[in-house]
């Protein structure tokens, strides 16, 4: 399984930074926004999780719920959420079986190398958990600014 635009998406069972199971079911009825990024801490993904915090207040007022999703355990998303005061939950997808099944992992470049990793792209999903969007061009210290400019 895959993303598909206009598709419902992929089934999902994961726990956040505090244990509490997220799934596609229990968001049915809400409109939510599922950023996926390779690690906890890392420049990139820190200016990306940065932008969202800050642009936290103008996508929560549409309505939309925003997690995280990242191959780090439940323990260090604590600590980088504590660190950078994030507003919302960070999925802890350390067997990849959530990015996998959203087509969001392989073989990528980085720095130059050929490498298999997360690849850095937001899910947008209705209310009734189809797939409104896909940002497979994330710009990472603009991305809260970026799925505004989609969503409102």
């Amino acid at each position: 399984m895959s993303l598909i635009m206009g598709k419902p998406v992929p089934s999902f069972s994961v726990r956040d930074q505090d244990g509490n199971l997220i799934t596609d079911e229990h968001l049915k009825g809400s409109k939510y926004i599922l950023f996926f990024y390779p690690k906890d801490d890392s420049p990139s993904c820190t200016k990306e999780a940065c932008s969202l915090r800050d642009n936290f207040k103008s996508i929560s007022k549409l309505n939309y719920k925003i997690f995280g999703v990242s191959p780090d355990n439940e323990k260090k998303h604590k600590k980088f959420i504590d660190k950078y005061e994030f507003q919302y939950p960070l999925l802890a997808d350390a067997d990849l079986t959530m990015t996998k099944s959203f087509g969001l992992y392989g073989p990528k470049k980085f720095m130059g190398k050929d490498i298999v990793g997360v690849y850095r792209n937001t899910v947008i999903v209705d209310e009734q958990g189809i797939v409104q969007h896909i940002i497979s061009d994330v710009k990472t210290a603009a991305h809260g600014q970026q799925i505004l400019d989609l969503i409102a």
